[in-house]
């Protein structure tokens, strides 16, 4: 099976053409495996730094302009990008709030034919609602155009499946003999969330912030120490740079909820304890500034770990998984890989580059429910800026 996947639910736009087959847990003779014909991604991160996060008009203009050029890179690399062999219809009331993408499409057609794709899968939450709807747009334009049906995934079951493959070559892998029962830890700028799962395709939400998300307090943090957005990977610069030359804080900000009882987040309240102190310190110095982002990032793995590791011990957990941008964290994937070394738990984490928003992880949870023929209704495929993961295979 082939599988076209769209991704626009933030400020990465991205497409991916993958071939598939086999099924989880399946004999091996039955096993899934995939090749990645294509794939293609726009950030937006450089556009938003400027208002120091990501602004959601500015992300759906971003997202119209990019996808036609990403689609055609994607069938230009997976040898699909064929002269157009008849004329293609256009829905264009359905495309009367994208004047550009309407546009672009409009062009596509006239120069190219159809793929030879069997899907199309796109996300529909949760998300940005404004960015979300670009990119059901232009998966409804394209399965009405060329006669193919869509599976509508959610984004955060991309996160849940991403680090359960490996890749044999650069393009081409299979799936690992994953054992149940999981739990995922999903953390992102959107989401810190637990998810329990007792069989692939099943989930139960068991925890998740009540405020801000981790990777939102990192970017938040960053912001009060002067950083651009985004504040994450720079806060784990300054944070190992401070390791590496021994400078140690002299002050220890309060674990939220570490000792709630359950396994919610809230890192709210952290934020403001930073903007305090930096507020009384005065002047950022080089050095006061590594203190924060050190105790800054060791207050949050403690949490995230203490938690996932409580949750691994009640539930039984024989496999723990990591998902989300703040998951390419190198201090929060080690000390987490340390204390689960200890519980004989098994830790699967994606590849850095893989661990932020793709269309690759789309299209690998869109190949299970087309599968099992789980195509969404055209007409009632809706943006679902706060959708759950919480549904039966």
């Amino acid at each position: 099976m082939r599988v076209l996947a769209i991704e626009t639910s933030c400020d990465e736009s991205a497409v991916c053409l993958l071939e598939a087959e086999g099924d989880f847990g399946g004999p091996p003779e039955h096993a899934f495996k995939f090749t990645v014909r294509g794939n293609a991604l726009a950030s937006q991160a450089a556009l938003h730094a400027q208002y120091g996060g990501v602004f959601p008009n500015v992300a759906k203009r971003e997202h119209a302009k990019a996808l036609v050029p990403l689609l055609e890179t994607v069938l230009k690399e997976s040898s699909e990008l064929k002269a157009a062999d008849m004329i293609y219809h256009i829905n264009e009331s359905a495309l009367l709030r994208e004047p550009e993408l309407l546009l672009r499409l409009k062009e596509f057609f006239s120069a190219y034919g159809k793929p030879d794709i069997d899907c199309i899968a796109v996300t529909h939450g949760p998300g940005l609602e404004p960015a979300l709807w670009v990119g059901i747009n232009f998966a409804r334009a394209l399965s009405l155009a060329w006669s193919v049906p869509l599976v509508a995934v959610n984004h955060m079951e991309g996160h849940v499946i991403m680090p359960m493959v490996e890749f044999e070559t650069e393009s081409s892998g299979h799936m690992l003999n994953v054992e149940f029962p999981l739990l995922a830890l999903l953390i992102s700028g959107g989401h810190t969330e637990l998810v329990l799962s007792q069989k692939f395709g099943e989930y139960e939400r068991i925890g998740e912030t009540r405020d801000d998300a981790a990777g939102e307090a990192f970017d938040k943090v960053a912001r009060l120490l002067g950083r651009t957005y985004p504040g994450g990977p720079e806060i784990s610069r300054l944070a190992a740079e401070a390791r590496e030359r021994g400078v140690a804080a002299d002050f220890k900000f309060t674990r939220p909820m570490l000792h709630s009882g359950d396994y919610d987040f809230s890192f709210s309240g952290l934020k403001t304890e930073v903007r305090k102190l930096v507020e009384a310190h005065g002047e950022l110095t080089e050095e006061f500034v590594m203190q924060v982002a050190r105790e800054f990032e060791e207050c949050v793995a403690d949490v995230l770990i203490t938690k996932s590791l409580r949750a691994v011990e009640e539930y039984g957990v024989a496999t723990l998984l990591v998902g989300g941008g703040v998951s390419a964290n190198t201090y929060i994937r080690r000390a987490l890989a340390e204390r689960l070394e200890r519980v004989g738990c098994t830790l699967l984490v994606p590849t850095p580059e893989l661990a932020t928003d793709n269309a690759l992880m789309i299209a690998l949870a869109g190949y299970f429910h087309a599968a099992r023929k789980e195509y969404a209704a055209l007409g009632s495929l809706r943006a679902i800026g706060n959708l759950r993961l919480e549904h039966t295979a």
